[in-house]
């Protein structure tokens, strides 16, 4: 039977230290084995970016999160995320978007798709009006209350 050397094993300092160095950096998932120890840490990517406006497909610099909703709530009432997840504007690549600018919707229409953990979850207007604004891009990463899209009431 052979004896185990504590190099041969991780120790709370070693966790430690993979811990600090996945905080302090950009490494997002790191595995380490030593003998029979093994430890996998994985960071996940929401807890990163500051909103961003974006106007006429350019981008302009990161804005506190305060500002950036004024202009969002006098364009139209907001339909905001429910959880944090990706946006998907249409069912499937292939298939159109469920609205575009210019569309009338009504309660109950969905506008959108937000999956997360592997669950999409359809995205619903509450009020009957007229899309303004669509905030966000298919495929794009949406945190809790972010704003999806934008409606001008119609009644």
């Amino acid at each position: 039977m052979s004896e185990q050397t504590p190099e041969h094993n991780l120790l709370t300092e070693d966790v430690r230290e993979l811990l600090r160095l996945i905080t302090q950096t950009d490494i997002t998932e790191l595995s380490l084995e030593r003998g029979d120890a093994k430890i996998h840490v994985k960071r996940t990517p929401y807890a990163v970016a500051a909103p961003v406006v974006v106007t006429s497909g350019v981008a302009a610099a990161p804005v506190a999160a305060s500002s950036a909703e004024t202009p969002v709530a006098s364009i139209g009432q907001p339909i905001t995320s429910p959880m944090v997840g990706t946006f998907y504007a249409s069912p499937s690549p292939k298939d159109p978007a469920y609205v575009k600018v210019g569309d009338e919707v009504h309660p109950g229409d969905v506008i959108g798709i937000v999956e997360a953990m592997k669950m999409m979850n359809e995205i619903e207007s509450e009020i009957h009006g007229r899309v303004a604004v669509i905030h966000v891009e298919n495929s794009q990463p949406v945190e809790y209350g972010q704003v999806l899209i934008s409606i001008v009431p119609l009644d």
